[in-house]
């Protein structure tokens, strides 16, 4: 069926012939905006990162390394873990992610995602010990990292250029969550457009991918900001989006708004309006990697309901070919 969106997984099929898995790891980095204001990170953060399906059980890789769940909320610990530790964590990550993926998936091909916290946020030499090693647990078609705009100087965009020769392509997953700057300072995401878009220049001169993670539905957002943040990512060239709909994760400072009655998180039927009108402003040839947030519900205060990705998913296929809307078709 043709989708009437630039999908992650035509986009892999079209480039490679074949389907191709990411492979998550967490690295032990940490976050400066967890460090910098003493308010303990963005107000939507509940300090414990993303990960991977695989990584989310009881006995978590961590735990090997002696961290309770504090150490892992707050990231405090991490300079008392060798590099040599990180490497082997790294390590068992990747051979348990390629099992998990080869027997759920019969996968074949992976690339290598450095996925939790602001993975750029280290030394050089650090960051380079620890992306060679993971490299040779390979081979990987792409390289992605994750991490913020103002943790990009050039002397790391230089390194993660240098790996452009070693995988079929590496890519950089750049935070921006708004182009409304009112609402990065209530976030208290300490940076600003600017330096989203010199980080994005700076990646693409030396041939990097660049994926820019948006939220819709954030505290006093609309439809006009939305549209503000999909011309934003129109004119840089991002070549990839994930979206994802506003969670409220217990513990945070949207935690506490909400329970104050200042935050609601969109309904079902919201974040698809929200997301077909997003997309419809986008150019059609950006790579729409996600378009929901799927946060443990152990950790989601709300919204509490919701369906799966597939479910979503299909409403907003749905009505966009029941409407005749495709991507980019407003822009």
């Amino acid at each position: 069926m043709e989708l009437p969106y630039q999908s992650y997984a035509r986009h892999l099929g079209s480039v490679y012939g074949s389907r191709v898995y990411r492979i998550g790891v967490d690295a032990l980095f940490s976050c400066p905006n967890r460090h910098s204001d003493g308010t303990g990170g963005c107000a939507f953060c509940d300090g414990r990162g993303s990960s991977a399906v695989y990584h989310r059980t009881e006995e978590h890789a961590l735990s090997r390394l002696g961290f309770t769940g504090d150490d892992v909320a707050c990231a405090s610990n991490v300079a008392t873990k060798s590099l040599g530790e990180r490497i082997g964590l790294i390590q068992s990550q990747i051979e348990r992610g390629k099992a998990f993926v080869k027997r759920r998936y019969k996968a074949q091909r992976f690339s290598l995602y450095f996925q939790s916290y602001t993975n750029t946020y280290d030394s050089i030499e650090n960051l380079k010990a620890l992306f060679d090693a993971a490299l040779t647990c390979g081979p990987f078609v792409e390289f992605i990292v994750s991490t913020r705009p103002d943790c990009l100087p050039q002397q790391i965009v230089d390194l993660l250029a240098s790996y452009t020769d070693k995988v079929e392509k590496v890519w950089v997953e750049i935070g921006l969550e708004s182009a409304n700057q009112c609402s990065l300072d209530l976030l208290g995401r300490n940076h600003d457009t600017e330096c989203y878009i010199r980080a994005v220049e700076a990646l693409h001169l030396r041939s990097i991918g660049v994926c820019t993670h948006v939220m819709l539905g954030l505290p006093y957002e609309g439809r006009d900001d939305y549209l503000a943040t999909a011309r934003l990512v129109n004119r840089v060239h991002s070549d990839a989006v994930k979206i994802h709909n506003l969670h409220v994760c217990t513990g945070t400072r949207l935690d506490a708004w909400h329970r104050q009655g200042e935050v609601c998180t969109a309904s079902l039927k919201r974040h698809v309006s929200d997301c077909i009108f997003f997309l419809r402003h986008l150019e059609g040839s950006v790579v729409i990697e996600r378009m929901m947030c799927e946060t443990p519900s152990h950790r989601r205060v709300s919204p509490r309901s919701f369906p799966d990705k597939h479910q979503f998913l299909e409403q907003v296929t749905r009505s966009m070919q029941t409407h005749g809307w495709v991507q980019g078709d407003l822009v």
